[in-house]
């Protein structure tokens, strides 16, 4: 069957969404996989379904491009957003969207041609506990000390909507993709774990590159950039309540942290890039 699709980007970081909201199919994983690969398929970072919600205004389901599905996604969910309101599926600036993190609350905020040009995201709570990670151990992970083979890496682990290890030095591509991969699936983290290299420029502003699990290098993670400004707040190396800009390869994020971790703001554009239509089989 034809699938009509409509294709985003937030800083680079793309997603094809798909509505199912009247009576549509949620895609599968491989669907998904395939849908995502970029010399065979539409080309994208991951997938965003919209479906209904019984608690509220909408509903956001996220395939990876590896076919995996993670709970949250912070370019992605400013996606979603401005593909809801530009269409006329959502009225008004704010938008509740149920994820597997939670409901959050969102505020657009319109360009000059009165569609969506940025979207400002509550991401939740700062999670810290290594079971609500998950992480193996107890207590907590911040600048501490993990293990892999001969190496050792000082790291801090924490969630917001999905897990993420941040280690405090110098924001390189070349050393992301080295060392991502090698810590996504260190054996502390039974679902895996995102991975940030952060350089802290000043109080005020830092660079940023992410290895995402199940996507690699990207060139923007919305999640990403709240857990590491959170990491920076908790080693007073940026200030609570105060908005931190995050530069990653594909722009600037603005991101504030709550003084008591209950609340992270990530305000950032997104973009639409083109819409079409699909082949689908459904089993």
């Amino acid at each position: 069957m034809a699938v009509p699709f409509w294709k985003y980007h937030g800083l680079g970081n793309d997603f094809i969404v798909i509505d199912a909201t009247s009576g549509g199919l949620l895609v599968e994983a491989g669907q998904a996989r395939q849908l995502c690969e970029r010399h065979t398929g539409i080309g994208a970072d991951g997938v965003l379904t919209v479906l209904p919600s019984s608690g509220a205004d909408f509903r956001m389901h996220i395939f990876n491009a590896d076919g995996s599905e993670p709970d949250m996604c912070g370019n992605g969910i400013r996606c979603f957003v401005k593909y809801l309101i530009d269409q006329g599926r959502a009225r008004g600036s704010r938008v509740r969207v149920e994820t597997g993190a939670g409901i959050l609350e969102c505020r657009a905020h319109p360009g000059s041609d009165g569609r969506v040009a940025s979207v400002a995201v509550d991401m939740g709570a700062v999670e810290l506990e290594r079971e609500r990670i998950p992480m193996l151990g107890e207590g907590r992970c911040l600048a501490q000390k993990i293990e892999l083979g001969e190496l050792s890496f000082e790291v801090s682990a924490l969630r917001v909507g999905v897990p993420h290890l941040v280690l405090f030095e110098k924001a390189d591509l070349a050393m992301a993709r080295k060392r991502g991969p090698q810590l996504e699936t260190h054996p502390l983290f039974p679902e895996r774990t995102n991975v940030d290299l952060a350089e802290v420029k000043n109080r005020r502003e830092i660079d940023l590159v992410v290895w995402e699990r199940g996507c690699g290098i990207t060139l923007a993670c919305g999640t990403g950039a709240c857990a590491t400004v959170a990491a920076a707040c908790l080693a007073d190396r940026v200030d609570y309540d105060q908005e931190v800009r995050v530069n990653l390869p594909g722009g600037t994020l603005f991101v504030q942290v709550q003084r008591d971790l209950r609340a992270v703001w990530m305000r950032g554009p997104a973009e639409e890039v083109f819409r079409g239509e699909v082949e689908l089989r459904f089993d």
